[in-house]
């Protein structure tokens, strides 16, 4: 059983535009809360106990959100690591793949489930990843545009390959950012450099570990939702209005 969750929440969100001028997109409120608590209750619904939330753009707010979470009125623990105290400022070391730098301590040698704190999973879709095996897993969903993500190469049940936003058709299968890692994940990360981006991306350290046959892709089929535009504000709003979700 899998009981711990990294939950990355470093970056601004500037694709918000004003909605996130003075705070992380992560923390911008849909029906009076902001969209990291309906994130949170996910998580501790589908049975994971402990959570690190990585953070670093207005920290202090974070803390002040974590102070005042409840999940079904209980105050739950959350732990909190500021990524750029441990990695040093965004210009310095920046990327999808940092997160996981901040939290060996936490993690320790056991199995954990890394998440996206501005994408929206279900229940169901995030207790699919409980699976307490020698493999990592990769979420991934059927999309109508997967130019705009990275997508799934699978062989079999297996991961062969991610190809960021390819300009030519490869597959509609897209990750979406929900992962089970096990500690190998750990034994890799030192491995990969900067991206032509001049990022440090998690999807590099994915296809190492894919390379040594480690990573499964569990397909979700439920209702996952970037939250990245000011469009998804109104979009994630009538989500919630179904009491599924």
């Amino acid at each position: 059983m899998i009981t711990k969750v990294v939950v990355s929440a470093a970056g601004q969100g500037t694709r918000m535009q004003e909605f996130s001028k003075d705070k992380s997109k992560h923390l911008i409120e849909v029906k009076d809360r902001p969209f990291l608590a309906y994130i949170l209750d996910n998580i501790f619904k589908a049975g994971y106990q402990e959570i690190m939330l990585v953070v670093g753009y207005r920290e202090d707010l974070m803390r002040e959100f974590v102070d005042n979470y409840r999940f079904e009125g209980e105050k739950r623990a959350i732990a909190m690591v500021n990524q750029f105290e441990v990695l040093g400022p965004k210009e310095k070391e920046y990327g999808t793949a940092c997160p996981l730098k901040c939290v060996r301590d936490f993690v320790g040698n056991e199995p954990f489930v890394s998440l996206v704190g501005d994408n929206f999973y279900t229940v169901q879709d995030l207790k699919s990843m409980n699976v307490d095996d020698e493999f990592c897993y990769v979420a991934g969903l059927e999309h109508e545009n997967p130019e705009k993500f990275g997508v799934l190469l699978t062989e079999g049940e297996f991961l062969k390959e991610i190809i960021e936003k390819p300009k030519e058709f490869v597959g509609n299968l897209i990750n979406t950012s929900l992962y089970k890692f096990t500690p190998d994940v750990f034994e890799k990360l030192p491995l990969i450099g900067k991206s032509p981006r001049g990022e440090y991306e998690i999807t590099d350290v994915v296809s190492l570990l894919a390379k040594d046959r480690k990573v499964k892709v569990k397909i979700i089929k439920d209702q996952w939702m970037d939250f990245g535009n000011p469009s998804d504000i109104e979009k994630f709003s009538k989500l919630i209005a179904n009491a599924d979700y």
